[in-house]
């Protein structure tokens, strides 16, 4: 079995922008992943460093350019 690197392409302030950007990649057969620190989504206040959206690091250039050219809006992510 191949393991495939994942790195982060964005980091988004909330799990909903994070599942924008995620349905987009979708859309666009690019696979995507998202991790938060939120204690399973019980405490979602305690995401303090933000949700990030994950992908494998072959696609990230494409995955770049699908979210760029999106509704998915840079005021959505943290730099």
């Amino acid at each position: 079995m191949t393991e495939r690197a994942l790195i982060v392409l964005r980091t988004f302030l909330t799990d909903v922008d994070a599942e924008l950007a995620r349905s987009v990649l979708e859309a666009a057969e690019i696979e995507s992943l998202i991790r938060a620190d939120d204690c399973g989504g019980v405490g979602p206040n305690l995401g303090l460093t933000g949700v990030d959206l994950l992908v494998v690091a072959e696609d990230a250039a494409r995955a770049d350019e699908v979210l760029s050219t999106s509704a998915v809006t840079p005021d959505l992510w943290v730099e």
